[in-house]
């Protein structure tokens, strides 16, 4: 009985271990996807933020504070559910490489 005990901590150590570990990964990879995008933002936009693109920005700031509470929020919710779908959409992506990270490594053993 002792034994059973003993090898059913062992396992879920193991897992847990296992886990924390396909769990980094996935972390880095979001990491070095935001790392990625941010350069990329960067060096698209570098020096373009002119007066025209400042007024456009203005204008559209005035357009959103002319708005209704309501309309307001329901832009907001709009704009997280899109945000939401897009991150659910990287996190698909990411774990799709950390299986086949996990079956390549599996063929490795």
């Amino acid at each position: 009985m002792a034994e059973k005990k003993e090898n059913f901590f062992k396992k879920a150590f193991k897992d847990m271990a296992e886990s924390a570990k396909a769990q980094h990964e996935v972390d880095k990879a979001n990491f070095e996807a935001v790392k990625a995008e941010s350069k990329a933002n960067f060096e698209e936009n570098r020096g373009s933020n002119t007066f025209k693109k400042a007024k456009e920005m203005g204008k559209q700031s005035w357009e959103d504070a002319k708005m209704s509470p309501a309309e307001r929020q329901a832009k907001v919710r709009e704009q997280q559910q899109e945000q939401i779908a897009k991150a659910n959409e990287r996190t698909k992506v990411a774990n799709e490489r950390l299986a086949k990270a996990k079956q390549s490594r599996q063929k490795k053993d």
